[in-house]
């Protein structure tokens, strides 16, 4: 099939992981606003539960605050603060217990020395460099001849790999904790057994984004490794 010479056709691949993420995005803050409007039976906040939770599993070095924005909700291990948004922490929603467990879920694992919870941490600077540098090292190889052109497009497309092995190891770190949280809120009972069930939905809607973060990003890696591979070839 005949292409124009500026027609990529590897951008479909990027189109259709744009789709990907636009999906996923669209359905949690769907799936969020849903049962934002759901007031839990007990009338506690997300900080309250985040406290709770905290206390019942025995981790007292971590402090939960209020960030600011919606659905900012992070745990950070290296100054052990649960940082709870401004839509979950005041709130009393179904969603906001749910958002406020699944972090709490993840000092559970920074405290249990959960393995994926390590290796991603351990991934994020090698990560955040990989992708920065992936695209201006493959680009250079493109643009010279020889040895050294094969060495910098293969040094770009293992620089794009650990940024993607970063997403995948993600997913289980992601999954754990929200299987943590939904356990927690049905056996402390802070949630009735209809209330988990609406937590569990926008935990799952939650989790969709990375699962859409990780295929966009293998999507990437395979657009790169085709508009390489031919050239990578020559050189060989």
């Amino acid at each position: 099939m005949y292409y124009p010479y500026y027609f990529d056709p590897t951008y479909f691949l990027v189109i259709i992981g744009v789709i990907i993420c636009a999906l996923a995005s669209a359905k949690v803050n769907s799936t969020y606003a849903r049962y934002d409007q759901v007031r839990n039976h007990a009338g506690i906040t997300g900080a309250m539960a985040a406290e709770q939770i905290l206390r019942m599993e025995g981790i007292y070095d971590v402090q939960v605050m209020r960030v600011s924005g919606k659905l900012t909700d992070h745990y950070d291990p290296a100054n052990h603060v649960l940082r709870l948004s401004d839509s979950t922490y005041g709130s009393t929603s179904v969603a906001a217990l749910g958002v406020a467990a699944h972090e709490c879920g993840h000092a559970i694992q920074h405290a249990g020395h959960y393995v994926p919870l390590t290796i991603r941490g351990a991934l994020v600077p090698v990560a955040n460099f990989g992708s920065g540098i992936s695209w201006p090292l493959i680009i250079m190889g493109l643009f010279i001849r020889g040895e050294m052109s094969t060495l910098f497009i293969n040094l770009g497309i293992l620089m794009f790999s650990l940024a993607v092995l970063f997403q995948i190891i993600t997913l289980p770190v992601e999954f754990n904790a929200s299987g943590r949280a939904l356990k927690i809120l049905k056996n402390s009972g802070m949630l009735y057994e209809s209330e988990v069930r609406e937590a569990r939905s926008v935990l799952t809607a939650a989790a969709l984004t990375y699962v859409a973060s990780a295929a966009s990003a293998l999507l990437q890696l395979l657009r790169i490794l085709i508009l390489t591979g031919g050239r990578r070839n020559d050189d060989e």
